[in-house]
C-alpha cells in the first residue's frame, strides 16, 4: 500500500503476532511446575516428558520462533511506513478527528507488546536474556518510563482534542477502546517490572506509574463502555461491517487489568510483607467468568457477519479478532493456575490457540493479497 493508502491500524497485525507468540509461553509458564521464576527452555527439557509431550512442546517452541519473527518484521516494515505517513497530510487530518483518532495509539500498542515478546519467548530461549534477567530491570524500566511519558501525552493530548472539537457521539465504535488497551498494556509491562525487579527502588517506582497509567486506563474503560453501550440502544440494528470486529476488544482491556492487578498483588506481597491469597483468585476468575460469557455473546453478533462478509472481504479492523482471542486463551492460563485446575479447561487453551493462529494466517494471506493489488475475488478496503 503506499502512503495515502497506510493506516496506522495496520500494527494491529504486529500486535497480533505478537500475541500469539506469547501464547505458548504463558500456557506453558502456568501449567507447568517448573519451580519460581519465569520458565525458561533449559527446564523445560530437564523435566521427564514422554515422546508425545515431547513432539507437543517442540510445536509449541515453533510457534514462539514463528510468531516471533512475524512480529519483528511486520514491526519493522509498519514503521517504515508509519514515518513516512506521518510526513504526509494524513496524519494532522487523522490527528484532528476524534472518531478516527484512536488509529494512532495501535503503532504504540504493538511498541509495547515488544517488551513483553522479549520478556517472554526471546528470554525463554536466549540464556543470555534468562540468565542476566535480574540486570535487565534497570535498562527496561528506563525504556518503559520513557514511554510512559509518551502514552500519557498522546493519551491526554487526545483527549484534550475530544473535549475541544466535539463530536457526533451517536458515531463512536468499540475502536475507541483502544484508549484503555493501550493504558491496559502500558501498565501491565510497568506491573511485570514492579513484581519481578528485586531491586525495592524500581520495583516501587514502576507500581506507582502503574497505578497513574492503570488508574487513568481503567476510568476511560469504564466511561467509554457504558457511553458505547448507551449509544448503541439508542441506534437502530448493529453497526457497519466494518466495526463488527471491535465488540471483543472487550476481552483484551478485561485481560490487560486482570494481569496488571495479579501483578501487582504479587508486588505488595514480595516488597510490602502482604498476605493476599484469594486476592489472586478474585481478580483472575471474576476476569476469566467476565470473558467467557462476553465471548460468547461478541460471537453471537458477529455469526451473520462471518456468514456473509468476513471470508470474501478484507479491511484492516479485521485484524481486531486476533487480540480477543489471544487475551481470553491468556487469562485462561492464568485461570488453570490460580482458580482450577482442569483438562477440559486446557483442552479449550490449546484449542483457543490453534483457532487464533488459523485466524492469523486467514487475515495474513488476505491482507498480503490487498497490498499487491492481487484481489480479483476478495474486496479491499483500508
Amino acid at each position: 500500500m503506499d502512503v495515502k493508502k497506510f493506516t496506522p491500524l495496520a500494527f494491529l497485525a504486529s500486535l497480533g503476532a505478537g500475541g500469539v507468540a506469547v501464547m505458548p509461553f504463558v500456557l506453558m509458564q502456568y501449567t507447568l511446575d517448573h519451580g519460581a521464576g519465569l520458565i525458561t527452555r533449559s527446564q523445560l527439557w530437564a523435566m521427564d516428558l514422554t515422546s508425545y509431550q515431547v513432539v507437543y512442546y517442540y510445536l509449541l517452541e515453533f510457534v514462539m520462533i514463528l510468531f516471533t519473527f512475524i512480529h519483528f518484521i511486520l514491526t519493522i516494515i509498519f514503521t517504515v511506513r508509519l514515518v513516512r505517513w506521518m510526513r504526509s497530510d494524513s496524519f494532522p487530518t487523522l490527528i484532528k478527528d476524534p472518531l478516527r483518532n484512536t488509529g494512532i495509539l495501535a503503532p504504540l500498542i504493538s511498541f509495547l507488546m515488544s517488551m513483553n515478546v522479549m520478556i517472554g519467548p526471546l528470554r525463554y530461549f536466549l540464556p543470555v536474556l534468562s540468565g542476566n534477567f535480574a540486570a535487565l530491570f534497570l535498562p527496561a524500566m528506563i525504556f518503559w518510563s520513557l514511554f510512559f511519558l509518551l502514552v500519557m501525552f498522546t493519551e491526554i493530548r487526545l483527549l484534550e482534542i475530544s473535549f475541544k472539537n466535539g463530536f457526533d457521539i451517536t458515531k463512536i465504535n468499540f475502536g475507541w477502546l483502544l484508549h484503555p488497551f493501550l493504558l491496559g498494556m502500558l501498565t501491565v509491562v510497568g506491573t511485570g517490572i514492579a513484581a519481578m525487579s528485586s531491586n525495592y527502588t524500581i520495583a516501587t517506582t514502576a507500581a506507582f506509574m502503574s497505578l497513574i497509567s492503570g488508574s487513568m486506563g481503567i476510568f476511560l474503560l469504564l466511561v467509554k463502555m457504558v457511553i458505547l453501550f448507551k449509544s448503541h440502544f439508542q441506534s437502530a440494528g448493529l453497526p457497519e461491517k466494518h466495526f463488527l470486529p471491535s465488540f471483543l476488544i472487550v476481552i483484551p482491556n478485561i485481560t490487560l487489568y486482570a494481569i496488571s492487578g495479579f501483578r501487582l498483588g504479587h508486588f505488595l506481597e514480595n516488597n510490602l510483607g502482604f498476605e493476599l491469597g484469594a486476592y489472586f483468585y478474585f481478580v483472575v476468575g471474576l476476569s476469566f467468568a467476565f470473558e467467557i460469557w462476553y465471548m460468547l455473546f461478541g460471537f453471537s453478533l458477529l455469526v451473520d457477519y462471518f456468514r456473509n462478509n468476513h471470508f470474501k472481504e478484507f479491511y484492516v479492523t479485521q485484524w481486531g479478532l486476533i487480540c480477543p482471542l489471544v487475551a481470553f486463551a491468556v487469562l485462561g492460563s492464568f485461570a488453570y493456575k490460580v482458580v482450577f485446575t482442569n483438562m477440559v479447561l486446557y483442552g479449550v487453551l490449546v484449542v483457543s490457540m490453534l483457532l487464533t493462529i488459523l485466524v492469523y494466517f486467514e487475515l495474513l494471506s488476505k491482507h498480503i493479497k490487498c497490498s499487491r493489488s492481487d484481489h480479483a475475488t476478495l474486496s479491499c478496503a483500508v
